[in-house]
């Protein structure tokens, strides 16, 4: 019980800490994201240089869906036909995430994004902080 009120003013001193806008963030979550670095309660930060999968986000009209992928050297994407549904919501000023699979529903909270970045918190205090993902062989390099 001691944890999860310290990972509620966790979150919530980080909610405070953001200025942005809840509405203005919705036009950044769409795209390509791979996970940089994970904040785990304690301090502990995971670096990460490479990542075999990416997320997918699509949004329409405040729902959509969620997709793992992993990018391949021709530029495509492997894929499993398995999505969580995604559904955004406007709570407290703040943006929630929530996600439903035949399995299971959680929400999370978005607390930044912009074109290049985006972190989301968990349930469990856990922070995944997002850089857009850059394919390994642009377009640009397969013209030269």
């Amino acid at each position: 019980m001691n944890k999860l009120i310290l990972y509620s003013l966790i979150g919530i001193v980080l909610l405070s800490c953001k200025n942005q806008n809840p509405e203005e963030q919705i036009k950044y979550i769409e795209g390509y994201w791979e996970i940089d670095k994970v904040e785990l309660p304690g301090d502990s930060v995971r670096k990460y240089s490479i990542n075999e999968n990416i997320d997918y986000f699509e949004i329409t009209d405040s729902t959509g869906f969620r997709k793992k992928l992993q990018p391949q050297f021709d530029g495509s994407y492997k894929t499993s036909e398995h999505a969580e549904e995604l559904r955004i919501k406007i709570e407290n000023d703040s943006l929630r995430l929530y996600y439903k699979t035949p399995f299971d529903e959680w929400k999370e909270t978005l607390l930044e994004a912009d074109e290049e970045k985006m972190s989301i918190l968990n349930k469990d205090g856990i922070i995944y902080h997002y850089k857009k993902f850059t394919p390994l062989f642009a377009e640009e390099d397969e013209k030269e």
